[in-house]
């Protein structure tokens, strides 16, 4: 056990943290009122993220890490709460990925089983592929297409090919990149990190000027289908719900491409009587937790229209 600092990735940016290694788990630190002790890249870990917390607040507190309250979730299958801490329930967005003939016939709707077929009529040839120069530049161009996706900025936007390269070279031993064709040009992707039973989807990207032909669902179905190849239980693809954002776009996308909300137990371990107050007020979600979802409604609309009036505009005169 020892404390330094570690490299993470927050919004596409890489920024240097306070950690503690304990095992083979580090512990970050991250935010600042209240900081959090994390699991570094805890989504992505093979296993419970943290198997005696015991034994792991006692080492955060011993290597004097500077954190006002330690959380972790459990992972898939385990659903049922296994420690006595605070806990509140945490969800992801999963595929159970034994049976590809009933993901497709009993769970998706008649409207995706279509896209998936339009995507083949249209010309979309969705493949496996290595990770090499020829797909880093087709990754480059997809990130380029656009400064803003989602009504924000785009992480990846504007990133030289180097950087691109160190971004996407990340769990290669454990991941599988499948592209989506158009014409030899790659007009979308996904990468996939494997943990165990479970598949997890890290990124789908797709460009914008094609979206006529449904590459995200001709993806998202050979992914599932892969999945129940290689005998993996779940697909999971993120949160199913961010926050108070139940009627988001992307959630609305997951639940029409057979996505389900499962919950886990994540627990929040106060390391000081900071950490304590911060749970009690209902900080440890952050400031923008508090506020009703009419409020966050509005500002992200105000946000969305004030990025597309500055980075579309740069953008443009940029390329004129």
């Amino acid at each position: 056990m020892d404390g330094s600092c570690v490299e993470i990735s927050v919004k596409g940016r890489v920024i240097k943290v306070p950690s503690v290694q304990i095992g083979d788990r580090t512990i970050v630190v991250a935010g600042k009122w209240p900081s959090m002790a994390l699991v570094r890249d805890e989504d992505w870990l093979e296993g419970e993220p943290v198997n005696d917390p015991e034994a792991c607040i006692e080492n955060i507190i011993k290597a004097k890490l500077k954190a006002d309250i330690f959380t972790f979730a459990q992972k898939l299958p385990n659903i049922e709460p296994n420690f006595s801490y605070y806990m509140e329930w945490d969800n992801v967005a999963a595929i159970p990925t034994t049976d590809y003939a009933l993901w497709w016939e009993q769970r998706l709707s008649q409207v995706v089983r279509k896209n998936v077929r339009r995507a083949v009529k249209r010309g979309l040839i969705i493949r496996e592929v290595q990770f090499n120069d020829q797909l880093l530049q087709g990754i480059v161009e997809i990130n380029n297409e656009t400064p803003i996706r989602q009504g924000r900025p785009f992480w990846h936007y504007g990133k030289s090919a180097d950087v691109v390269k160190k971004d996407y070279a990340t769990l290669l031993d454990r991941s599988e990149y499948i592209g989506a064709f158009y014409e030899n040009e790659l007009v979308g992707f996904i990468k996939m990190v494997y943990m165990g039973e479970i598949a997890s989807i890290l990124q789908v990207l797709c460009m914008n000027k094609h979206y006529d032909k449904r590459p995200a669902n001709a993806l998202l179905s050979r992914a599932v289908e892969i999945c129940s190849e290689k005998g993996f239980k779940y697909l999971i693809y993120g949160k199913y719900i961010y926050g108070k954002n139940s009627d988001s776009p992307l959630t609305e996308f997951k639940r029409r491409n057979g996505f389900e909300q499962i919950c886990l137990p994540r627990y929040y371990i106060p390391l000081n009587a900071k950490g304590r107050i911060a749970i009690k007020l209902g900080l440890h979600h952050g400031v923008k937790y508090l506020l009703p979802k009419s409020a966050l409604d509005w500002a992200k609309k105000m946000r969305s229209t004030w990025y597309e009036k500055t980075l579309m505009t740069n953008d443009t005169n940029k390329q004129e």
